[in-house]
């Protein structure tokens, strides 16, 4: 495919000329329209504290790297409190043995992991150094679709690179590596790509509110972020307890449909449930009488119609509570009594 050079044809208009010419010795900052003032204004205010994760990670045991030493990784964090703490992705930091953050002044400290959730897909990690700039965090609450977004972070090595879009979409659900559905997604199409993992989705004040995840490919700028308020949470919990508790009943279940009649006449909420397939030995769910191909329909009377509601309901508030599970045996709905545990990182 040949591709022709863009040009404009100039005619000499006389004193239009010297008047053209005289624009464009003008300032360049008169010239920026309010679109690139207000995407200049988040980067000069989130760049400074955005930094490169590189990782060194032990090969997979059979695995080998391309150089025969350790597999390389990098991806993106950024400062958020000034004595060290960096927000990042799980999965850019998890199971690494050296982890790095260089930031934009060129320095280069070795970064100590403070706990990760793959669940939510992030993480804390802490280097030594005082009085660093931080950033601001904002209110992913108020998030609108169309506002104003800044991604920037370290895309194929490219360091402190920036892309401007808007927020497609709110509430997006999303699959974490391992399998986990997060809720709540930001959805925007501002271009991501391997390497901007963990670094900033910014508002047009300068206001970090979400950390970039993930991007859908083959298709372009569908791209997603974590909402700031769940990066909030999650990152006070692993800075208090180095990683977020859950609850654990000890089963595996499967998403299944239940024929309407037996749903009409057990009075369910809907013709659906979670199917147990399996059982770990002295587990809650083992010592509380749960058999297999039991349908799971509720807890606590909240309705359970997928595994993913049933995640949902499993947080670290009922950890040692008894729960009353609702199950359909045999077309019978019987009520089970189980006292859900620490969760021992099975999903």
């Amino acid at each position: 495919m040949r591709i022709e050079p863009i040009h404009q044809e100039t005619q000499d208009f006389g004193a239009d000329s010297n008047h053209r010419d005289g624009a464009l010795s003008m300032d360049e900052g008169a010239l920026h329209d309010a679109y690139s003032r207000a995407v200049m204004t988040a980067v000069e205010a989130v760049s400074p504290s955005v930094a490169l994760i590189e990782v060194e990670q032990a090969a997979p045991e059979g695995a080998r790297s391309p150089r025969g030493g350790p597999q390389q990784g990098s991806g993106s964090g950024f400062v958020f409190t000034p004595d060290g703490l960096m927000l990042t992705n799980s999965h850019v930091v998890s199971g690494a043995k050296k982890i790095h953050a260089t930031l934009p002044d060129g320095q280069r400290f070795r970064a100590d992991l403070v706990g990760d959730d793959p669940d939510t897909d992030l993480a804390v990690v802490r280097i030594e150094a005082q009085r660093l700039p931080a950033v601001t965090l904002g209110d992913s609450a108020v998030l609108r679709p169309g506002q104003l977004v800044v991604a920037i972070g370290n895309p194929y090595g490219f360091q402190y690179t920036v892309t401007a879009g808007v927020v497609s979409a709110l509430g997006r659900s999303l699959r974490s590596r391992n399998g986990r559905l997060m809720d709540g997604i930001i959805q925007t199409d501002a271009a991501l790509n391997p390497g901007n993992s963990g670094g900033p989705l910014a508002n047009a004040r300068g206001e970090v509110i979400g950390v970039n995840t993930a991007m859908i490919l083959p298709a372009q700028n569908l791209c997603f972020a974590i909402p700031i308020q769940t990066a909030r949470r999650v990152a006070g919990l692993l800075i208090r307890d180095g990683r977020v508790r859950r609850a654990w009943l000890g089963m595996g279940c499967q998403n299944v449909p239940l024929p309407k009649r037996v749903a009409a006449a057990l009075k369910l909420a809907a013709p659906r449930g979670v199917q147990v397939v399996s059982i770990e030995p002295e587990s809650p769910a083992a010592k509380a009488g749960v058999r297999e191909k039991d349908i799971l329909v509720a807890l606590d009377e909240l309705a359970i119609g997928t595994v993913d509601d049933l995640h949902r309901e499993l947080g670290e508030e009922r950890i040692g509570a008894r729960v009353t599970l609702t199950v359909v045996r045999e077309f019978e709905k019987l009520s089970i009594d189980a006292v859900p545990r620490e969760s021992p990182g099975k999903a």
